[in-house]
């Protein structure tokens, strides 16, 4: 059983993570700017936190063998989360990802193609930033999940398949994966303790 952070634990991807955490018996501490939403539960403890406050959020996940890192790139930049890891000398960072630095061919990534939709354009921007700062660094045990490009709402089949950098599509030629399942095989990964220093993807 470990302790995990996980920052940004109120969202759509961080309550999923925090829910398969505690299926499998690890404790979890729910990190945002709010928990009041939160409801009180065996195995959680809830703290208000500022991702941008590097002393603040390194005191909050001090002591935990993981933090998992569930926040938008455009508010929380690499900095802000390696910066506390470093801090707080929490052996293990693991990062839910974009699909946006995915390749769909050589040289050409996901944010790249010509019908890439301009809404959701700096947030993958910042995600491909942010997987960069994390290949730079040699301080820190990260991991960096990339979920496929649609990262819906959806079944919890625990059946996905798992690439490296190209994004995944089914036989359908769709682009997709549910919260649950993503959750599944990002805990996998933590538990196995593995990549290291690496990013992989997931998707059906």
């Amino acid at each position: 059983m470990s302790k995990i952070a996980i920052v940004g634990a109120t969202g759509n991807v961080g309550s999923r993570l925090a829910e398969e955490a505690l299926r499998r018996r690890h404790t979890v501490t729910a990190l945002a700017r709010d928990t009041s939403a939160l409801a009180p539960r065996d195995g959680v403890t809830a703290r208000n936190v500022d991702a941008l406050d590097t002393a603040a959020l390194a005191d909050a996940i001090a002591g935990h063998d993981a933090v998992f890192s569930a926040t938008r790139f455009q508010s929380v930049p690499a900095g802000a989360i390696v910066g506390a890891v470093k801090r707080a000398g929490v052996p293990r960072l693991m990062v839910v990802g974009g699909a946006g630095s995915l390749y769909v061919a050589p040289g050409q990534r996901v944010l790249d193609s010509p019908d890439f939709p301009e809404a959701y354009r700096a947030e993958a921007t910042a995600g491909a930033a942010f997987l960069d700062a994390l290949r730079r660094e040699r301080d820190v045990n990260w991991t960096y999940v990339s979920p496929s490009a649609e990262f819906v709402s959806g079944p919890r089949t625990r059946r996905f398949r798992l690439g490296v950098d190209e994004l995944l599509v089914d036989a359908s030629g769709r682009s997709w994966i549910s919260f649950d399942d993503f959750a599944i095989a990002f805990l996998d990964a933590f538990e196995r303790g593995e990549p290291v220093r690496q990013r992989f993807t997931v998707g059906y």
